[in-house]
């Protein structure tokens, strides 16, 4: 079926005014003309301005600003004092402003703050993590009409409220892991400590105590000692917050007092905590398969080889059991933790319902945190029994990397057992304690 069209041309597109005709104001008017809209640049130099996209005017900042509705200031802030000369043409415009100076320039003019989180790069690729924007502004038709054209460029809009959050929109593209700080500080800590000791006992003590050369060992072997330690620490580090405050929230039985800073901090930062744990995993998984391909462990065997030394063949089926047992440990351990590590991600765990993800990242989380443990456990063995372990009185790192985990694992077995997780999950579930008390207290006085 042909439908006959109307007669006439269609309402003219709205047009959009930018001020500044940088890397960012020529992504954004090209995203403004895929979009629909018209573009108009106000430049100082309106005819040396360089290349423009395509359909786009440029004008002085006085005339640009006559013509268009709405204005975008893609301008630094030390180039700000042409602004003040402008006052009256700005006046009721709609301004989606990178700098919250600007409702101070000028007052009359309907600021909305946004857009700054966006980068040039983001607008040019469709980077689908970073087309997220804030807005906030005292003018909810102008925060409307900038969320509407935000919207039409395919943009995610959250609305921060008034202009007294510019400060904190502000911030945002300038901050620098701020959830990864606390964890790398731990991370790089532990690694540190760890360098130090295993230097200090393994290849100190061996240069005074047997005059003997391994530094060479520094590379691979101390590595191969620290990744692991450092990562079941971690995991622990992840999971021993959350035992803490069952055992809290059991003291005061009530779940609605806030935590303290420290461990409401920590809790926040347990995603960041597992993630580098799992990439320390993955460097002893790497490091643990490139062992025999070594220069000191080939030499090794050649020597042996060499010497063509005749011994009776001896099965230990302890020694097998052991060996076996620890590899087998480790491989389920790591297999369960790049799991964890992938539900972690958003688009994967934004496809699983909060039961699932839970279960993963709880249940399925100890059960990481029991095999690395038994795998450290049987890597350990019966060293501790031994003399020879204690180089310099001091105890090896495999027993050291043991008493976090360990303490996390009796936490967590002492509250599923069914005489504490009870009163804990009523407690999470809304029960307060001193509030039945003080029940019984009012039905006491009231049978009296």
């Amino acid at each position: 079926m042909l439908h006959q069209l109307a007669s006439g041309d269609g309402p003219e597109p709205e047009l959009m005014c930018i001020f500044g005709t940088g890397d960012l104001g020529r992504s954004l008017g090209l995203c403004l003309l895929q979009s629909g809209y018209r573009v108009v640049y106000g430049s100082r130099r309106p005819h040396s301005c360089g290349p423009l996209p395509e359909g786009a005017q440029v004008m002085t900042h006085e005339e640009s600003a006559r013509s268009a509705k709405m204005i975008f200031v893609c301008v630094h802030r030390e180039h700000y004092e042409f602004l003040e000369k402008m006052a009256p043409q700005l006046e009721r415009k709609v301004s989606p402003n990178p700098f919250c100076v600007f409702s101070r320039l000028v007052p009359k003019a309907a600021v909305v703050k946004g857009l700054n989180t966006l980068s040039t790069w983001a607008l040019q690729n469709g980077l689908q993590a970073g087309r997220q924007v804030y807005l906030c502004g005292n003018n909810g038709e102008a925060k409307r009409d900038v969320a509407e054209m935000a919207t039409k460029l395919g943009l995610t809009v959250v609305d921060k409220g008034s202009l007294s959050a510019a400060k904190e929109v502000e911030d945002f593209p300038l901050q620098l892991f701020p959830e990864w700080r606390m964890p790398l500080y731990v991370a790089f800590g532990l690694a540190a400590f760890f360098f130090l000791y295993l230097v200090i006992r393994d290849i100190i003590y061996a240069y005074v105590e047997n005059d003997e050369d391994i530094s060479y060992r520094i590379m691979i072997s101390l590595a191969n000692k620290i990744t692991p330690v450092v990562s079941l620490i971690m995991l622990s580090l992840c999971y021993l917050p959350g035992a803490i405050a069952g055992f809290l929230q059991l003291y005061r039985g009530t779940k609605y007092r806030r935590f303290p800073n420290w461990l409401d901090r920590w809790m926040l930062c347990r995603k960041q905590l597992g993630l580098l744990a799992l990439g320390f995993a993955l460097l002893h998984a790497i490091y643990t398969l490139i062992i025999p391909a070594r220069y000191s462990d080939r030499q090794r065997v050649i020597s042996n080889v060499k010497k063509n030394t005749t011994t009776p063949l001896y099965f230990d089926n302890t020694s097998a059991w052991r060996t076996d047992s620890l590899y087998a440990l480790g491989i389920l351990g790591f297999f369960l933790f790049v799991l964890l590590g992938l539900t972690s991600l958003p688009s994967v765990g934004g496809t699983l319902s909060w039961r699932e993800f839970s279960f993963v990242q709880s249940t399925l989380g100890y059960l990481t945190l029991f095999l690395s443990t038994a795998h450290c456990y049987i890597y350990a063995w019966d060293k501790f029994l031994r003399k020879s372990t204690y180089k310099w009185y001091t105890p090896p790192d495999s027993m050291l990397c043991l008493i976090v985990p360990s303490v996390t694992l009796v936490l967590k077995l002492v509250l599923v057992l069914p005489c504490v997780n009870r009163p804990l999950m009523r407690i999470r579930q809304g029960w307060e304690r001193n509030r039945l008390k003080d029940e019984m207290g009012e039905l006491k006085a009231t049978n009296m």
